[in-house]
């Protein structure tokens, strides 16, 4: 009996250790669910609160790129229509250039013939040195002439006071 005895003593010694590390197990357990909860109460404060502004800035964010693909897109409809007048003004402008390419042109060919024409022209201009010289020539003698016409008129003034005397002696 002492042996069963013994074991039986062994046996609750054994129960007793087992039920002892099992009530330390179930009190570490508490103790880390405690410790869990009052953490995750702690990264609750700091999570929720962080989660819902990254939410807030993420529908902000959305707000934003949407707000500024629309406003791409009007800017995308306006260069268009701004590219297919300015490609029209281009093509006159195209046509006007070569309208005034095509004047130039003619212009060069109207100033080559000029010159050659102020080229036919030089003998004429010899003609006038010429002809210059024969003005200064007449212009002398009108001057002689109007000196003498001068003496002239003068010498009649003399000659009239002789005269009227003859002319009392004339009949006629």
């Amino acid at each position: 009996m002492t042996e069963i005895t013994e074991k039986r003593q062994n046996d609750r010694s054994g129960d007793a250790m087992e039920r002892a590390e099992v009530r330390d197990s179930q009190y570490s357990m508490d103790r880390l669910s405690v410790a869990f909860e009052t953490s995750a109460r702690r990264w609750e404060l700091i999570v929720y609160p962080s989660l819902f502004a990254f939410i807030l800035l993420a529908a902000y964010g959305f707000y934003l790129i949407f707000s500024l693909a629309k406003d791409v897109h009007f800017l995308a409809l306006s260069v268009d229509k701004n590219m297919s007048v300015m490609s029209s003004n281009i093509m006159t402008m195209t046509d006007s250039v070569g309208q005034l390419s095509a004047n130039v042109r003619t212009m060069a060919v109207s100033v080559d013939s000029m010159a050659q024409d102020v080229r036919t022209l030089e003998p004429m201009l010899t003609s006038m040195d010429s002809m210059e010289e024969s003005m200064k020539a007449m212009t002398v003698s009108t001057h002689y002439i109007q000196r003498d016409m001068r003496g002239m008129n003068n010498n009649m003034h003399d000659v009239s006071r002789p005269i009227t005397m003859w002319n009392s002696f004339v009949p006629w």
